[in-house]
């Protein structure tokens, strides 16, 4: 299962039923899983801290140090959740003093190109689109979808079930349950046909839809439209995750 073509430092942590393939680097340190698989020519560096069952295509990097000039050599981590999918030449910086670690969950899909820098911190069941580039200390929420080309500024968060269209460039938030495309970047209505594929029923997709309207549409600011929210539609967890990011949001939301 490990290629005699492999190198595989002695101080690495090797889990059960690796696949490793051939001219893959396995640094110091390194901590592996069960049932991962490496292919060809992939590079997992020191303070990596991978789990079980991923797939690594040829010319994947994991936990190189940051393109960041403040650091300085600090001892952070890259931690991989489970089953997730690096396609071919993805790139995966470990952290910085900033926060120690970059973080990646479980299920998601890291398309060919894609690049995630230091401290970035993505939850579970994202896409991860064509040569899309996030920038450092950025937060991404589950089951969001970033096309391919996205441009992803540091310190933005994207909300869950969010869609980003290809060749999008964002500095702002991007709040849950929406689609953001267009130059510059602009809200473009709810994610509907992601709602309906992850379950949503009619009624939760109404309560989300007449939250936006309120905070887009009726002209108001936006303290007012908060508290028009509070006040017109019941608590709920899809009203309460909106009113909290934006009202957590430091750079702004995209709207």
């Amino acid at each position: 299962m490990i290629s005699p073509l492999a190198f595989i430092h002695p101080e690495a942590v090797i889990g059960e039923n690796c696949e490793i393939g051939p001219f893959c680097y396995i640094d110091k340190g390194v901590v592996l899983g069960d049932n991962n698989h490496l292919m060809n020519s992939v590079t997992i560096l020191y303070g990596a801290r991978i789990g079980n069952g991923n797939t690594f295509f040829p010319g994947v990097v994991i936990s190189a140090i940051p393109q960041d000039l403040k650091f300085r050599g600090e001892d952070t981590t890259a931690e991989i959740g489970d089953n997730n999918t690096f396609r071919e030449n993805v790139t995966v910086n470990r952290g910085t003093a900033a926060k120690n670690r970059t973080v990646l969950g479980n299920n998601n899909l890291l398309m060919e190109g894609a690049h995630v820098a230091h401290d970035a911190i993505i939850g579970n069941g994202c896409i991860i689109g064509n040569s899309t580039k996030l920038a450092g200390e950025i937060v991404i929420d589950d089951f969001a979808i970033l096309s391919a080309g996205v441009l992803m500024h540091q310190f933005c968060r994207v909300g869950s079930y969010c869609m980003v269209g290809g060749g999008t460039g964002f500095s702002q938030d991007v709040a849950p349950y929406t689609m953001c495309a267009r130059h510059p970047a602009q809200y473009c209505g709810l994610n509907i046909v992601g709602l309906r594929r992850r379950g949503f029923t009619r009624e939760q997709i109404d309560t989300i839809h007449t939250t936006y309207n309120i905070i887009f549409n009726m002209g108001l600011q936006l303290k007012d439209a908060l508290a028009r929210v509070r006040e017109e539609i019941a608590p709920c967890p899809e009203r309460d995750y909106i009113l909290e990011f934006i009202e957590s949001s430091q750079r702004g939301f995209v709207h």
